[in-house]
């Protein structure tokens, strides 16, 4: 897992994109959703090696790269293949409905 800030999301996101898919995580520290989610994503990522990588963009803090991807609410998780979005999903869903989300995008 990797934090990633709005000068870094070229380089940590879009760029290893092209070699591996990146599951990106807009997320808000006050977020009670956020908290539910977070442990779920960092579990899934260890379970499947070398899949894809997440990274956590808080959104609070980076306000360019939330303005970008057009986030209005968090949770907010995208998938990234070759520096496009591929699939997205929003709130805290449980970690069966998670993971068949990235069965079928990665």
């Amino acid at each position: 897992m990797i934090e990633v800030n709005d000068k870094e999301f070229h380089e940590k996101v879009l760029k290893k994109s092209l070699k591996i898919p990146v599951v990106v995580n807009f997320w808000t520290p006050l977020s009670t959703l956020c908290k539910i989610l977070n442990p779920i994503l960092e579990k899934l990522e260890k379970e499947y090696r070398n899949k894809f990588i997440l990274a956590k963009v808080n959104v609070d803090e980076n306000r360019g790269t939330a303005k970008s991807y057009e986030i209005k609410n968090t949770p907010s998780v995208k998938i990234i293949k070759e520096g496009k979005v591929v699939a997205e999903i929003s709130g805290s869903l449980p970690e069966e409905v998670i993971r068949e989300w990235l069965d079928r995008n990665l």
